[in-house]
């Protein structure tokens, strides 16, 4: 009977977090860690950041969304990964100057609607999600540095203080919850699993211990992404399929993960509690570390003490000292495999869920295993195992090495494990990289063998400085780049040039508000800023951005024209036709660029020969092109 009740409601929750994701906002699905990469890297996919994502990632007072409905449905994943999107998604709510469509807009913000402030934005944003996932303030600033490609000293402080503001807010609110207003949130600090009390000492054996770990860290956690990558091909063939196939899959992976969770411990014996803990073990109606679920009085089960504690009390046992006494060689393998495979069959469903807890919760237990091992030849407790644990998958699946030993510092507080964390993660990473890539990073490589003008897309389409509105107005409905190379031909330059480039959206704005010549002649700046504001130019929110089918020309307004001399970039960034594919690559993505001119050697060519964007740098579309240059 309790069984069926455990699987009902989580069914049930599942159910619904999938129904939220498939009908309300499917980018919500995930944990939104590689969309924000993708965007502080030059990728702005469609609806990532829009408010319908952020009302199913975030929970309002009394309403509850899609994070939270994940969790309490028992899924092997955190609310970690959801927290930096979300707080991504309020950045980028902010930097819209809130919404039409919602009937949200604050004109005072409108000076940050252009690309550069809204990708700052959008840094503090994740950050400020890292330092309140992990009550991390540093660790959300180095985050913030490791996924965005460009970085600057303004950014810096911005994200500091954000973070600050951050760690003030939580620290207000976990003070408030301390007087039992929150329920069980709010117990504890800043620092989430204390362990500054240990003093680690170690010795040449226990770097070799520690090595160890590292490496099968890295086997571990290459070995996952190769897994999650298989099963991601798969469940995105099933969810192209509709909602229902989504709800479906979400609902058997649920019933997959309580299956597990419910009945493996009935495979545990029970162990007598010990007798210094008389009157907290085992622990009944209430929270606690020692579960009874089906032993007499005075016992508990160990591995229902991990399965049916919260994620944070598991990764607390595991990394609190003498917990070899507590879980035994056979429970922590058991709760290994089940968590390590639980978390690859759940990454993936259409479910807001982290990766990072699964990921520390199966490097804790398997540090943990080790640490039992090896306890013999080496000095360390097997808390401390579990820690490096957790930090050599982590290194090993996240690829992620200076925000990661912040964050596991801050959240222990334990900086005589410093040296031993910087260690296991640079090992686990380097092992990692000989096999693949991490979860979520960029797919970036380019070859030396080729250069830039290799690549360049046909047909180029261009625009003349003063163009006719016919011609413009079909370029924009019948393509769908962003960019145009703009170029002044006779009689305003002697021989055509490359004037500079033209964003899509720029256009749009001046036919929109008839800024038009009868002839083919140059259009007056000052003019035309006294009919049209700059903020009219302004980064528009999400799907609320001017469409040239909106507009409403006549026969005799097609045939005037319109200067694009006052909306063009005149200074665009420009490489020659045979600069090395690769340094074009470094140019491209150090300098955060969404398009790059690429110009010839000789004159009397064309002025411009194509325009790469990020889409030109990728493998698949280079191997497309040359199969022999990149291996698969």
């Amino acid at each position: 009977m309790a069984f069926v009740v455990y699987i009902g409601c989580n069914a049930t929750l599942a159910a619904a977090a999938a129904a939220l994701c498939a009908y309300v906002a499917p980018a919500a699905a995930g944990s939104g860690i590689p969309e924000v990469k993708a965007y502080l890297n030059g990728i702005d996919a469609h609806s990532i950041l829009a408010p319908s994502t952020l009302l199913v990632k975030v929970v309002p007072e009394a309403v509850i969304f899609g994070s939270v409905l994940g969790v309490s449905a028992g899924f092997v994943l955190g609310k970690e990964g959801p927290m930096v999107h979300t707080g991504a998604c309020v950045a980028s709510f902010l930097g819209q100057g809130g919404s039409r469509k919602y009937g949200l807009t604050w004109n005072w913000i409108r000076y940050f609607k252009n690309d550069l402030d809204r990708r700052d934005l959008i840094t503090c944003g994740a950050a400020a999600g890292v330092a309140a996932a992990f009550r991390a303030p540093v660790g959300g600033v180095l985050f913030a540095l490791e996924v965005t490609s460009w970085w600057r000293s303004a950014l810096l402080w911005r994200t500091f203080s954000t973070t600050a503001v951050v760690a003030m807010v939580l620290r207000g609110l976990i003070s408030y919850c301390r007087g039992g207003h929150c329920g069980l949130f709010g117990k504890g600090g800043l620092i989430m699993f204390d362990l500054s009390s240990r003093q680690a000492t170690y010795t040449a054996t226990d770097l070799a211990a520690v090595m160890l770990l590292g490496i099968l860290g890295g086997l571990l956690g290459a070995l996952f992404n190769f897994f999650v990558d298989r099963i991601l091909r798969v469940y995105s063939l099933l969810n192209e399929k509709g909602a229902l196939s989504k709800i479906i899959l979400t609902v058997t992976i649920s019933v997959i993960t309580s299956c597990c969770t419910f009945g493996l411990p009935w495979l545990t014996s029970c162990t007598p509690c010990p007798p210094e803990l008389a009157g907290k073990c085992p622990t009944i109606g209430r929270s606690g570390n020692f579960k009874n679920f089906r032993c007499p009085a005075g016992h508990y089960n160990a591995l229902a003490s991990l399965f049916f504690n919260t994620n944070d009390d598991a990764i607390r046992n595991l990394f609190s000292a003498g917990t070899d006494r507590e879980f035994g060689v056979a429970t922590l393998l058991t709760f290994f495999v089940t968590v390590y495979a639980l978390g690859i069959l759940t990454y993936g469903v259409p479910v807001p869920s982290g990766l990072f807890i699964p990921v520390i919760l199966a490097g804790a237990s398997f540090g943990s295993l080790t640490g039992s091992l090896v306890g013999s030849i080496s000095g360390l407790d097997t808390g401390l195992f579990a820690l490096l644990g957790a930090a050599s998958f982590l290194g090993g699946t996240m690829r992620m090495t200076v925000s990661v030993c912040v964050i596991l510092l801050e959240l222990t507080s334990d900086l005589h494990l410093l040296p031993l964390i910087m260690l296991v993660l640079l090992i686990a990473k380097t092992v990692a990289d000989c096999f693949n890539k991490g979860v979520g990073s960029p797919t970036w490589r380019c070859t030396r063998s080729l250069v830039a003008g290799d690549v360049v897309s046909d047909p180029l389409i261009t625009l003349s400085s003063v163009e006719r509105v016919g011609t413009v107005v079909e370029t924009l409905r019948h393509t769908g780049h962003n960019g145009f190379p703009v170029i002044e031909e006779p009689p305003f330059a002697a021989a055509p040039e490359l004037c500079g480039l033209v964003l899509r959206s720029h256009p749009l704005v001046l036919l929109q508000g008839r800024i038009f010549t009868r002839g083919r002649a140059k259009a007056v700046a000052a003019e035309v800023f006294r009919t049209l504001a700059p903020f009219d130019f302004a980064k528009a929110g999400s799907g609320k951005g001017l469409k040239v089918e909106d507009l409403e020309l006549s026969e005799e307004e097609m045939d005037m024209y319109v200067d694009l001399h006052p909306i063009t970039n005149r200074s665009p960034y420009t490489v020659v036709e045979n600069m090395s594919l690769a340094k074009a690559a470094v140019l491209f993505r150090g300098l955060a660029l969404r398009h790059m001119c690429v110009v010839p050697m000789t004159q009397g060519r064309p002025p411009v020969v194509g325009i790469l964007t990020r889409h030109d740098f990728m493998p698949q579309y280079i191997r497309g092109l040359y199969p022999n240059t990149i291996p698969r």
